[in-house]
């Protein structure tokens, strides 16, 4: 067949060939949509992957993480917003307040749809066919964060079944990962940040959040030796990010502001080369543009790409023991 066109299906090709096809097509398309920057389409494509009743490939899982983390983060952003205005706005009259009350529904549902949706190819799909650790762990951990979002705006019951669920989630994710991940494994530290964003943000509790990531950097930094500088740069990227966090809720914590958590924005993460924080670190500091934290993310991983491994080591020591005399 014409190599030139690789998704139609050649004369003769039996079904598993024409599958293969319709796989790679998918595969195009998700990435041309993502290109595009129209996630409702990625969605759609990575989906059908999903459908099909294969295993995904690490690149696909990453591609179906991106699209959801994409269309859901857009409408977080856009339920913060509402929220803030919403207080703002609120004493203007009943006749505002409804309105924007309204719209912020419209916004929960749209999220709610979506995570929901996610859940279900989880639930049903995902986890059924995962084969490896590392496959579990990051499904596992997916299923935590849309929990976590739906926590988010949730209330009542709600409020509590979305956060033991997700509580659930990372806490089985966490039991694979220890016995079966080393420490330094990206999908092992990705779920450890999102974990313990998790614990500060839904159940309100920075001393456990700080245990979470403490634990994840300090039992990578005690094998990080055996690396090789482009695996450790990978973990490191990630381990910088557990720091910073680290470092917000420490001086949360401290006596001086009578352990009053601040509004700032945590970092979290999906995957190594794809953050999806939404908040600059610094105490107090106007919550930056998506594009923003695109950016200093970017200059995180460049940073780390470019550093000897033993800076990277000496570096990574010297902060947590800012750290150490925060607390």
């Amino acid at each position: 067949g014409d190599p030139r066109v690789p998704f139609v299906a050649r004369a003769g090709s039996g079904a598993l060939e024409a599958m293969s096809a319709a796989r790679e097509e998918n595969v195009f398309m998700a990435r041309l949509s993502e290109k595009a920057q129209r996630f409702e389409d990625m969605v759609e494509f990575t989906k059908k992957l999903v459908m099909m009743g294969a295993e995904l490939s690490p690149d696909e899982r990453c591609l179906l993480s991106s699209s959801y983390k994409n269309c859901v983060g857009a409408r977080r952003q856009a339920w913060r917003a509402v929220r803030i205005l919403e207080e703002r706005q609120g004493n203007k009259g009943p006749a505002i307040l409804e309105l924007i009350q309204g719209y912020k529904s419209k916004v929960e549902k749209e999220i709610s749809e979506r995570c929901t949706e996610l859940l279900g190819l989880l639930d049903t799909e995902l986890l059924r066919m995962a084969s490896t650790p590392d496959d579990k762990v990051f499904y596992l951990t997916m299923k935590g964060d849309y929990c976590r979002y739906l926590a988010e705006f949730a209330t009542g019951e709600g409020h509590s079944k979305r956060s033991s669920e997700g509580n659930s989630a990372y806490t089985q994710a966490s039991e694979i990962a220890v016995s079966q991940l080393p420490a330094t494994s990206p999908t092992r530290l990705v779920l450890a940040l999102n974990f313990s964003v998790f614990y500060y943000e839904v159940f309100g509790s920075p001393e456990k959040a700080c245990a979470i990531a403490k634990s994840a950097f300090d039992d990578a930094m005690g094998v990080m030796g055996g690396m090789d500088e482009e695996e450790y740069r990978d973990s490191a990227a990630i381990m910088q990010l557990l720091r910073d966090n680290l470092t917000l809720w420490t001086t949360s914590m401290a006596p001086d502001r009578g352990g009053q958590m601040d509004d700032t924005a945590v970092e979290e993460m999906e995957r190594p080369w794809q953050t999806t924080g939404f908040g600059d670190l610094a105490l107090g500091a106007e919550r930056p543009t998506r594009r923003r934290c695109r950016a200093r993310r970017a200059a995180l991983f460049a940073r780390a790409r470019r550093l000897p491994l033993r800076v990277l080591v000496a570096v990574l020591q010297a902060r947590m023991g800012d750290i150490k005399r925060l607390r």
